[in-house]
């Protein structure tokens, strides 16, 4: 679970286990170079001190992440992420899991957003957003599945052309004319 700062008592306890010089005994590393960015990601994780456990029954580790991201142009930026988790597995299986979750992130809530406009969607009946996002779910799953890696390109090639989409959705016309 990420540990944000609307848990202020959480977020100030895991925080201040990662202050100073703290032993932390388990950390792990991992850089990549894509889409003009340089990121390094650094893990540090111990075991939950027993008043967080208490509080958060099953809690096994709190981890502290460091994000250190330089874009081409040179701009430099360092995040910082906490978490509580009750996985227990070498550090280097923490941060393989983390970076999963937050390509989800990328590919799919991003691509909602940004692709598809789904943050600037205003509703005034209740029922219409849990619609469109079914809808808009149907789309992105039918152009991967057709194989199409970027959304955007999918309703570029798609926008006017029936029997494309049609055909996406797995239905097969057999001689009918659609104009």
């Amino acid at each position: 679970m990420t540990v944000k700062t609307n848990q202020p008592r959480l977020h100030r306890q895991i925080s201040r286990q990662f202050e100073g010089k703290r032993r932390i005994p388990f950390t792990a590393t991992d850089q990549e170079k894509r889409h003009g960015r340089d990121t390094r990601w650094e893990l540090r994780a111990k075991e939950a001190p027993d008043h967080i456990k208490e509080a958060w029954p099953g809690s096994a580790w709190i981890v502290e992440l460091i994000t250190t991201t330089t874009k081409r142009n040179g701009k430099h930026s360092v995040t910082r992420h906490l978490f509580i988790t009750t996985v227990r597995t070498a550090p280097e299986g923490l941060l393989r899991l983390i970076r999963q979750r937050w390509s989800i992130e990328n590919e799919w809530h991003w691509a909602r957003d940004t692709q598809l406009g789904e943050d600037a969607h205003r509703y005034t009946h209740r029922i219409g957003a849990p619609v469109f996002a079914f809808l808009r779910t149907v789309v992105m799953n039918l152009m991967r599945r057709g194989g199409y890696r970027s959304i955007r390109r999918g309703l570029r090639e798609l926008a006017y052309d029936i029997r494309g989409m049609l055909t996406l959705g797995g239905v097969q016309l057999a001689g009918a004319r659609l104009e």
